[in-house]
C-alpha cells in the first residue's frame, strides 16, 4: 500500500491539537498532495515547512499563546499556511468576511482584542488596509497588520504593516527547535478560533471552539460523508466561515485529502477547475449547484466528480436529482449545522435516496444527541415538531465575554438550543420546519416558511423565495412571499397565490408576492428577511 495515502480513519489518535495535525500528515504523508490549484501545489512536507516558518515568524512578532489573530482575505493556498502557522503559535484565528466592510471588520476586531490581523490590499476592487484605517473604530490592542499579498506594506496607520515577506524575515532568527516546543505548549482545550455568527436575528456573537472538539467533530463529519485519501475537494465556501475553514482545511487534514482553494465563486470557472484539476468533491449552498446546472455544464467534463454537499437552505428533490444527473455526481448529501454546533448537528449520508436527501438533513454524528423540545422544555414524542436541541463534542464552549448570552442556548443539561424548529422521524432523521424567530401565527395558527418555501419554489416561474409575516389587521399575521424569477419568467403575483392554494392550507398561502432580482444576504449567505418587510 501507498503509506502516502493510507491514514484517513476517523480516529484522530494521539493527535488533539490542529498543529500537532499538520505535522503528522508532514511526518507520515510527506509527499501527498496537500494543496493545489493553477497557483501551485504543496506536498504535506511543504506545507508543513511554510506553516513552521509562520509559526517562527510570529514568535518574533511578539504573539504570545493565546493572543487573537484576525484573517481578514480570500481563500488562497496563504490563508491556510497563514492560517495553521498562526494556530502553531498558539494564537486563536478570528476569521472575517471579506463582505464585511471597514467598520465591521473593525468591531470583530475590538471584540476578540486581536493583537494582529492578516489581510490583503487588494481583492475585488477594496483596500482592506484603507478600509480599516477609515474605520473610525479605535483599535488600541491591534500591533501588526500583516498583509497576505505581494503588496509592499506601505501605510499610516497606528499599527505595523508588513508585507509577506517582511512578516516572514524576522522569524529566520528563531531556531526550529523554538517553534516546535511552542507548537507542543499548545493544549488540546484551549481555545483555537473565534468565529463571530451571523447576526440575523442581533448583533453577531464570537462563538468559542476548541482544537480537540474542531478535530473530533471533523473527523466525524468526513467519515459520514465519505471524504477520502486522494480526494481533490474544491474548497469554494468561505474560509472565514465555518464550513470553509473547518469541513474544507481541517477536513482535508484529517483525510490527507488536497485543497484546492477559490478566491470567489464563479460558474465558469468553476467547472473550468474541476477539469483541470480533477475535482472529486464539492460542496456549497444550493444556489453554487444552480449555478452550475444554468452555465453551459456540458462543455467541460467532469467524470472526476464523485460527492456532492449542500444545505443552508431548502433542498429540492429535483435539485438533487440533477446534481446526479445532469452533473453525473453519483454521490450527494446534505447537511445541518450552525456555528454554535462548531458547523455540524447531522448529516444525510451520499447514498440516501433522494427523496431523503432532499426531505431530511440526516441523523446526528456519532456520540451526539438531538432532542425536540416543546414550548415548555419537555421531549416530545417521535414525530411532533418542536425547537431542534444538541448535546455532544458539537456544541460550543460559550460565546465570546457574553455569560448572559451562553447560559440562554446552552441549558443545565450540556443542551444546546438552536432556535430552530423540526421533528426526528422514526428512523431517526432530522427534518427541519423553521426557525422558531421565523415563524408567524395566522388567525392562530402556527406558519413555518421554510416549509412554505419548499412548496412554492417548486413553481416553474419561481428561481429562490423567501416568505416571511407581516401585519394583519384581521388576522395578526399574513404570509409575504418575495421571489426571484426563474431564467427568462416574468412570474404573475396573482398567478402564483392561485397557485398557491392548490398546494397549501389557506393559512399558509401568502396573501402577498413580491418580485425583485434577488434576495438579500449576510456574508454566510443566510436571507436577511427583515430587510424584506418593507416592499419595493
Amino acid at each position: 500500500m501507498d503509506r502516502r495515502h493510507s491514514g484517513g480513519s476517523s480516529a484522530v489518535g494521539p493527535v488533539t491539537t490542529i498543529p500537532e495535525l499538520v505535522a503528522d500528515r508532514a511526518r507520515r504523508y510527506p509527499d501527498a498532495v496537500a494543496v493545489a490549484g493553477p497557483a501551485g501545489r504543496l506536498t504535506f512536507a511543504e506545507l508543513a515547512d511554510q506553516v513552521a516558518a509562520v509559526t517562527r515568524a510570529a514568535m518574533a512578532s511578539g504573539l504570545e499563546i493565546g493572543d487573537r489573530v484576525g484573517i481578514w482575505a480570500p481563500n488562497s493556498a496563504r490563508w491556510v499556511v497563514t492560517a495553521l502557522g498562526m494556530l502553531g503559535a498558539g494564537a486563536t484565528l478570528v476569521p472575517i468576511s471579506t463582505r464585511l466592510r471597514g467598520a465591521e471588520a473593525a468591531e470583530v476586531l475590538a471584540r476578540s482584542h486581536a493583537k494582529a490581523v492578516c489581510t490583503v490590499q487588494e481583492f475585488l476592487g477594496q483596500d482592506y488596509p484603507r478600509l480599516l484605517a477609515e474605520s473610525g473604530r479605535a483599535l488600541p490592542d491591534l500591533e501588526h497588520l500583516i498583509l497576505l499579498d505581494d503588496a509592499r506594506g506601505e501605510g499610516d496607520a497606528d499599527w505595523d504593516v508588513s508585507s509577506w515577506a517582511g512578516f516572514l524575515a524576522p522569524g529566520t532568527v528563531i531556531e526550529p527547535q523554538s517553534a516546535r516546543e511552542r507548537v507542543a505548549a499548545v493544549e488540546p482545550d484551549s481555545i483555537s478560533d473565534i468565529l463571530f455568527t451571523s447576526g440575523t436575528t442581533g448583533a453577531p456573537k464570537g462563538v468559542l471552539a476548541t482544537h480537540r472538539q474542531s478535530l473530533k467533530v471533523f473527523a466525524q463529519w468526513a467519515d459520514a460523508v465519505s471524504l477520502r485519501p486522494r480526494d481533490r475537494y474544491l474548497l469554494v465556501n468561505p474560509f472565514s466561515h465555518t464550513f470553509g475553514y473547518k469541513a474544507g482545511i481541517l477536513a482535508c487534514l484529517l483525510r490527507t485529502a488536497t485543497m484546492v482553494p477559490v478566491e470567489r465563486f464563479d460558474a465558469d470557472r468553476a467547472l473550468q477547475l474541476i477539469e483541470t484539476e480533477r475535482i472529486t468533491v464539492l460542496a456549497g449552498p444550493p444556489t453554487l449547484f444552480t449555478d452550475l446546472l444554468a452555465a453551459d455544464h456540458d462543455r467541460y467534463l467532469l467524470g472526476s466528480l464523485r460527492l456532492a454537499g449542500t444545505g443552508g437552505a431548502p433542498i429540492p428533490a429535483e435539485l438533487v436529482r440533477r446534481i446526479r444527473d445532469d452533473l453525473g455526481v453519483p454521490y450527494v448529501f446534505t447537511a445541518y449545522g450552525l456555528t454554535e454546533s462548531i458547523g455540524v448537528v447531522s448529516v444525510c449520508p451520499p447514498d440516501a435516496p433522494t427523496e431523503l436527501v432532499a426531505g431530511t438533513v440526516g441523523k446526528p454524528l456519532p456520540g451526539s444527541e438531538i432532542r425536540i423540545l416543546d414550548p415548555d422544555g419537555k421531549p416530545v414524542q417521535t414525530g411532533d415538531t418542536g425547537e431542534i436541541t444538541v448535546r455532544g463534542a458539537n456544541v460550543m464552549v460559550g460565546y465570546l465575554d457574553d455569560p448572559r448570552a451562553t447560559a440562554a442556548v446552552l441549558d443545565a443539561d450540556g443542551f444546546l438550543h438552536t432556535g430552530d424548529v423540526g421533528h426526528l422521524d422514526h428512523d431517526g432523521y432530522l427534518r427541519i420546519t423553521d426557525r422558531l424567530a421565523d415563524m408567524f401565527i395566522v388567525g392562530g395558527f402556527n406558519a413555518y416558511p421554510a416549509e412554505i418555501e419548499r412548496v412554492l419554489v417548486r413553481h416553474p416561474d419561481i428561481h429562490e423565495v423567501a416568505v416571511l409575516g407581516i401585519p394583519d389587521e384581521r388576522l395578526g399575521e399574513v404570509g409575504r412571499a418575495v421571489v426571484v424569477p426563474a431564467r427568462g419568467a416574468t412570474p404573475d403575483p396573482a398567478a402564483i397565490i392561485a397557485w398557491a392554494r392548490t398546494q397549501l392550507a389557506s393559512y399558509k398561502v401568502p396573501r402577498e408576492v413580491v418580485v425583485v432580482d434577488d434576495l438579500p444576504r449576510n456574508t454566510g449567505g443566510k436571507v436577511l428577511k427583515q430587510r424584506l418587510r418593507e416592499p419595493g
